[in-house]
């Protein structure tokens, strides 16, 4: 009997294609410019804009983005190999995002020269002194994700599917999850979830429903979405009901380290103790390292405990991603400790 081979990429993800520009301010803009602090609005161009002028740009940097983004840049730093499906605009901007794809060695569905007209994503991320990260994203082109732009072939060759709740925001992108997860069930290709952000559970919960389905293979989430999605007051509460909708899950605790559930026990995973000085991407990395994990031969407390580590280290520093350097120093010290 020939043997099967193996599948081409660890994980094809999908996600709203975002530069994000990242820069810190006091506790008090956030209500001198009526902005709820600590959740991920959607905001129209010219609310950003406002915004954009109303900060010291000066002090800013711009990056790639996006939730799934960062989270399959994390995997290819560890060594992983990715597809990722997106729409960006055939704009400065979109060449940078195009361009970032490139350098860490992740195929898309994109050709910057039949990109659409129009805007590319951006997300002004805002940071404050307690370390929490507050974003106002426009969404431009990215909001156009349909189900023309997923790559079936690739999907089949992938070993997850990974989602990012940001997309239910949007009906067309919900469509295309919805097919993509159907693509990969059929294949037999495990499917991952990311809830991403509170705000998208609490205002969003039908579509994410509708995403779930019947279940999902891995579900990450944090303390609050588990409990806002399962309609509980306890993170004991919630983790019980989680496993009704998802068959492995993660739930990140901050400074608490993380709770994992591997389809029959739960595991708790330690914290790095680190000075917090930016949250921002810390679940995307969180997911990254813990999807290279289980790709790679690693037992699931082994990749939490890999994913733990990453994610300390991110926080400790600004912006969402570490430097490949850094990402396969942090596998090597692991494995050998």
């Amino acid at each position: 009997m020939e043997a099967q081979s193996k599948p081409r990429y660890h994980v094809y993800g999908m996600g709203n294609a975002i530069v994000d520009i990242v820069t810190e301010v006091d506790h008090d803009f956030f209500e001198r410019h009526g902005i709820e602090k600590g959740v991920m609005t959607l905001v129209d161009e010219k609310r950003q804009l406002q915004l954009m002028k109303a900060i010291d740009m000066r002090k800013s940097r711009m990056s790639g983005g996006g939730s799934a983004g960062n989270t399959v840049v994390a995997v290819s730093q560890f060594g992983g190999k990715c597809f990722y499906s997106c729409v960006v605009a055939k704009d400065e901007l979109g060449k940078f995002f195009l361009d970032d794809l490139q350098r860490n060695g992740i195929d898309t569905n994109l050709q910057y020269e039949n990109c659409p007209d129009g805007h590319t994503g951006k997300c002004l991320v805002m940071t404050s002194p307690d370390a929490q990260r507050t974003m106002n994203t426009f969404l431009g082109v990215s909001s156009f994700l349909g189900i023309e732009h997923l790559n079936e072939e690739a999907i089949k060759n992938s070993e997850y599917l990974y989602m990012e709740g940001y997309l239910v925001a949007s009906p067309r992108s919900l469509e295309a999850m919805k097919e993509a997860k159907k693509i990969a069930e059929r294949n037999k290709v495990f499917t991952a979830l990311t809830f991403s952000d509170a705000s998208m559970v609490k205002y969003f919960s039908g579509q994410m429903n509708e995403v779930v389905g019947a279940s999902v293979d891995l579900l990450f989430c944090n303390e609050e979405e588990a409990m806002i999605f399962t309609g509980t007051d306890s993170l004991q509460d919630a983790r019980e009901k989680l496993k009704e909708v998802a068959k492995r899950f993660a739930i990140t605790l901050g400074a608490n380290g993380a709770l994992i559930y591997d389809g029959d026990t739960f595991i708790q995973i330690e914290p790095y103790k680190v000075r917090a000085v930016d949250t921002n991407g810390a679940g995307d990395m969180f997911a990254g390292a813990f999807l290279y994990g289980i790709t790679h031969g690693h037992s699931m407390a082994e990749a939490g405990k890999l994913a733990s580590l990453a994610s300390s280290r991110v926080v400790s520093q600004w912006g969402p991603r570490l430097d490949p350097q850094t990402a396969k120093k942090l596998l090597a010290d692991l494995i050998q400790s």
